[in-house]
């Protein structure tokens, strides 16, 4: 089955979604969060069953020494809410660097600033999940 990784922000949460057999991450879409919580919650549950995913893979922010910060906490409680609202796993996967390593990718392949807002968080998820899709796969 599918997997569903998020990088999730306060503004934007970035998804990515695996093939059928789970090896490859693809970048999904960019969704901008709206001031109804529930109904965000909502619509990503339901991208598990429109997907046929049973797996979200929540980026964990982790400070770079390793410890949890604040916004571990924050991350966490997000998951922990949207469990309320889909029988999927949540699993977590270590993020760090996630998203400058996808500003380089972007910066690299020549995407000009503008541009690079609206996808950064979607090329984010991707190299989430594509690091937990390689560490479970050994």
């Amino acid at each position: 089955m599918r997997k569903i990784a998020l990088d999730v922000g306060t503004v934007r949460i970035g998804i990515a979604t695996s093939d059928p057999m789970g090896i490859i991450a693809s970048g999904y879409e960019t969704f901008f969060r709206s001031n109804d919580e529930e109904g965000d919650l909502k619509k990503i549950a339901a991208l598990a069953i429109e997907k046929q995913a049973d797996t979200f893979v929540i980026g964990l922010p982790l400070n770079m020494d390793g410890t949890e910060g604040e916004k571990v906490t924050e991350i966490r409680c997000f998951a922990e809410k949207l469990s309320n609202y889909t029988d999927a796993k949540i699993v977590f996967q270590d993020e760090r660097l996630s998203t400058v390593s996808a500003e380089k990718l972007l910066i690299e392949s020549g995407m000009r600033r503008e541009k690079r807002r609206k996808v950064v968080d979607k090329v984010a998820a991707t190299i989430i999940l594509q690091s937990y899709l390689d560490r479970t796969s050994r």
